[in-house]
């Protein structure tokens, strides 16, 4: 992804779970790089290990789940090998994680202002809880809270879905991190909010320089925010490309498949296109190329051998036999 100055690199990331059943590859020799100040889309249908990958990052992954391979780098440091304690000191101070749904984050209990203000707190021992609080209601004001000062006294369940996620960038922001995760964060939201959530998160990154990396299911979302994507499916990365070329060249079957399942104005078909099958067992994975038991394309090559990503475009790579 061109000489930019890169904030994560993630090299062949093997996050594994071991049950009783056997070893299941949640994230199975992934690649990613995040470059200073870009947004980074990491897309695929759920269970294709978007989210795993980030709680990877963030150190989040429970047991029986660990990193069996692969290095995290942030900023030189390797995050798979930082004992827990100098994890911790990055990950909301360095690396800020918004999650899928507010309500299940945010304690129901305590009054939101309070909960950022504990976050900002935490990481900078420098102030007091007067620098703090005033610090809170400049970050809601800058994230379009209206009546800051108001809202900073407010319950989680005061509020609407908008203004919840609001708080938990708030929350993300405070501590002006260099990266920025986003798991799903318009999935519960309507159109019009995921537009003014999509539209802050492209001010923040402008404003601050934080890159970002939006994990979601949605190509409008993509097609929106990111400057560059990767496409994920049962664990591995299947193709990458920046947006434009990605939306105008789409290479992969399994990517081709997810365009032309988005809902398209003017065009009325019976029925809206979706791909056969379902993302397989990642206990039981086919022993070639993992998407072949859905691809209408596939032969016999792509059930015996596991493709590797192969460079078809300007910055755009494709996991496929058939290429």
């Amino acid at each position: 992804m061109g000489e930019e100055q890169n904030v994560l690199e993630i090299k062949e990331l093997k996050s594994y779970f071991y049950t009783e059943k056997g070893v299941a590859k949640a994230v199975d020799g992934v690649n990613i790089t995040i470059p200073k100040g870009k947004i980074i889309g990491l897309v695929g249908e759920s269970g294709c290990g978007k989210s795993m990958t980030a709680r990877s990052i963030m150190g989040l992954l429970k047991y029986p789940g660990k990193i069996a391979g692969g290095s995290i780098l942030f900023e030189g440091k390797d995050l798979a090998k930082l004992p827990e304690r100098d994890l911790r000191k990055i990950c909301g101070n360095g690396i800020s994680m918004i999650f899928q749904e507010p309500m299940t984050s945010l304690n129901p209990v305590l009054k939101v202002g309070r909960q950022v203000q504990e976050t900002l707190l935490v990481h900078d021992r420098t102030i007091g809880k007067e620098e703090a609080k005033k610090r809170v209601i400049d970050m809601f004001e800058k994230v379009g809270i209206p009546e800051a000062g108001k809202r900073y006294d407010s319950y989680p369940h005061e509020l609407s879905g908008g203004l919840r996620q609001r708080v938990m960038i708030a929350m993300a922001m405070i501590c002006k991190p260099h990266l920025l995760i986003a798991d799903e964060p318009t999935t519960a939201l309507d159109v019009t909010i995921e537009a003014q959530i999509l539209r802050l998160m492209k001010q923040l990154r402008d404003e601050t320089g934080t890159s970002v990396l939006i994990i979601t299911h949605n190509l409008g979302v993509v097609a929106e925010i990111c400057d560059y994507v990767y496409v994920m499916y049962a664990g591995r990365i299947v193709e990458q490309a920046p947006t434009c070329e990605l939306f105008d060249h789409t290479a992969h079957p399994y990517t081709k498949g997810l365009m032309a399942s988005i809902p398209r104005i003017g065009n009325n078909p019976e029925r809206l296109h979706t791909i056969p099958g379902v993302v397989p067992n990642l206990l039981h994975l086919p022993e070639g190329c993992t998407f072949c038991t859905r691809c209408e394309c596939a032969v016999e090559a792509c059930r015996k051998e596991k493709p590797v990503l192969k460079k078809v475009g300007e910055e755009h790579w494709s996991a496929c036999a058939i290429q």
